[in-house]
C-alpha cells in the first residue's frame, strides 16, 4: 500500500515538473523574441545591417531549455558597440550615443523572465 501511494506522489511530482518545464520554455522563447524585437528598436541604425541582424534561438536538453540572442550579420561590433575601445592607432574610441543599448535591454528581460518564472511556480504551470 505505501510503494503505490509513493509511486502515485512521486507521478504528480513528475506530470507538474514537466508542467513548469514546458512553460518555462515557451516563456524564455517568447522573451527571446520580445528582447529580439526590443534590440532592433534600439541598436545604433548607420546602414541598417547591424540593427536587422538580431536573431535568437532556443536549446532544448534533457528537459532543460537555453534562449540565446545573437547578431548573425555582424557580431564582431556588439562588444565594439557596447564598450569604448581603442583603435588602431592607440587612441580611445568614444562612446557611441546608444551605449549599453545591449546590457539594458539583457537586465530588463532578466527581470522580467524572473517575474514570470515565479509567477509559472506559484500558479502550478
Amino acid at each position: 500500500m505505501a510503494n503505490n501511494s509513493i509511486l502515485d506522489v512521486n507521478k504528480i511530482l513528475d506530470s507538474y515538473a514537466k508542467e513548469i518545464a514546458k512553460d518555462v520554455t515557451t516563456d524564455a522563447e517568447s522573451i527571446a523574441k520580445k528582447g529580439v524585437d526590443e534590440l532592433r528598436n534600439v541598436s545604433p541604425k548607420r546602414t541598417g545591417k547591424y540593427r536587422k541582424g538580431w536573431r535568437s534561438r532556443t536549446e532544448k536538453n534533457n528537459g532543460y531549455a537555453s534562449s540565446v540572442i545573437y547578431n548573425g550579420t555582424a557580431p564582431q561590433l556588439t562588444h565594439l558597440l557596447e564598450r569604448p575601445h581603442l583603435d588602431r592607432t592607440g587612441t580611445r574610441t568614444i562612446v557611441p550615443r546608444s551605449s549599453g543599448h545591449i546590457s539594458s535591454v539583457e537586465q530588463s528581460l532578466i527581470k522580467e523572465f524572473e517575474k514570470d518564472v515565479v509567477n509559472i511556480i506559484k500558479n502550478g504551470g
